[in-house]
């Protein structure tokens, strides 16, 4: 039974044009041969609580929530994953029943992302670039499964407090290039959470002379997917380190959505294949 029959889906947000949810979805959607279509919901900064009870009316299975609604969801669910209360943010509700389901698919999909390339987080020493809501479910979901020590370097360590609270494998550490090239020359591998290098930012790295320090062969990721290849990555290619971006997480976090708005496993490789399809020529084209 296809329980998507009859129901819409979207991604609710401000702004949310720019949103290439509604891309991803579609492509799985249509692929599965479902009935349902996806689209675009603006709900205005801070209205997310007077809009929720008209949802249901609007004929929806379910939607996802990008910025700046991922916090203000978690006290309106009547009931969240354990992803969900861990991050404190939801990006994934289904509607069932009349009740609000809340889930957060961020931090699994980027471990998944991370296992396409063949790399286990357990017993990994991460270094994180950032510390805001990007670095969040990752840094979270990376102490879960078993990191051997992740240390989140940003400008202001105490804005990681909250985060080196939780466990005791998640250190701090600022920016300054003598405790960099420290954590950096212990790490088997670095995570850009920052958005330095995306398209629209109009900011990058003022050097990549840290890389330097990264010990031969470790895997460098970048969590931007426009453009699919950052400053950073190319950097870190030319030094020899394998590189992967965000696009891997963008899509599986999709995918285990989809995952929970239809009460169903799904063909992962084949949902991929799916978006891909129609994602790449989108994201290739030049601004």
């Amino acid at each position: 039974m296809n329980i998507l029959s009859g129901k819409k889906l979207a991604v609710i947000g401000d702004p949310i044009e720019h949103s290439l949810s509604p891309v991803i979805q579609q492509a799985m959607l249509d692929a599965l041969g479902l009935d349902c279509r996806y689209e675009r919901i603006r709900v205005q900064a801070g209205s997310v609580k007077d809009w929720i009870p008209t949802a249901a009316g609007l004929g929806l299975g379910g939607f996802n929530a990008t910025m700046p609604h991922k916090a203000d969801l978690v006290p309106l669910m009547d009931e969240l994953s354990a992803d969900a209360r861990l991050y404190r943010a939801v990006n994934t509700v289904v509607l069932r029943e009349g009740r609000f389901l809340g889930f957060n698919t961020d931090g699994e999909g980027f471990l998944r992302s991370l296992l396409d390339e063949g790399i286990q987080a357990k017993g990994r020493r991460v270094a994180v670039l950032g510390a805001g809501g990007a670095a969040r479910a990752v840094v979270l979901k990376l102490a879960a499964v078993g990191a051997e020590r992740i240390t989140v370097c940003c400008r202001r360590p105490e804005k990681a407090s909250e985060l080196t609270a939780t466990s005791p494998v998640i250190h701090a550490s600022d920016l300054s290039r003598q405790s960099t090239d420290a954590v950096l020359s212990c790490a088997d591998l670095l995570i850009n959470a920052t958005p330095l290098g995306m398209h629209g930012v109009g900011t990058d790295f003022e050097d990549f002379d840290f890389l330097n320090a990264l010990p031969p062969s470790v895997p460098v990721c970048d969590l931007i997917y426009r453009p699919l290849k950052t400053s950073l990555l190319r950097e870190a290619e030319r030094r020899g380190h394998p590189t992967l971006n965000g696009l891997g997480m963008l899509i599986h976090q999709a995918i285990l959505a989809l995952e929970h708005f239809a009460d169903r496993e799904l063909d992962a490789t084949a949902m991929k294949s799916a978006v891909m399809d129609r994602l790449l020529p989108l994201l290739e084209k030049k601004p």
